[in-house]
């Protein structure tokens, strides 16, 4: 659910989160605390929040919810990469990334 909500806050500014076919973000750390569960079939919400960003990488904090709920939170960071190395994050995706305060998005 969010490696979905993420691409999905590129998808709903007419971006793809990788420039090209060799690039995109890879996860290159995640810390997660399971706090509930849910059934198929429920809605939740994925809440992300832009914690630190440079010029290679950005760390995200998501969170999942069942209505109020917290079911799980992931502090995740990614890299930016081409062609199988650590690159710059192009400048339209770190502009993108400025703007995030909090993003929610459902799913099923």
């Amino acid at each position: 659910y969010c490696e979905r909500a993420r691409s999905e806050i590129f998808f709903q500014n007419g971006m793809v989160p990788g420039a090209g076919v060799a690039s995109g973000f890879v996860v290159r750390r995640l810390a997660a605390d399971f706090h509930g569960s849910a059934k198929l079939g429920d809605l939740l919400t994925v809440k992300t929040t832009l914690l630190g960003l440079k010029h290679t990488s950005c760390t995200l904090l998501q969170e999942i919810y069942k209505e109020e709920e917290k079911l799980f939170e992931a502090e995740v960071l990614l890299v930016y990469m081409e062609n199988g190395k650590i690159a710059r994050i192009p400048k339209q995706f770190l502009l993108l990334f400025e703007t995030i305060e909090k993003y929610a998005g459902e799913s099923r």
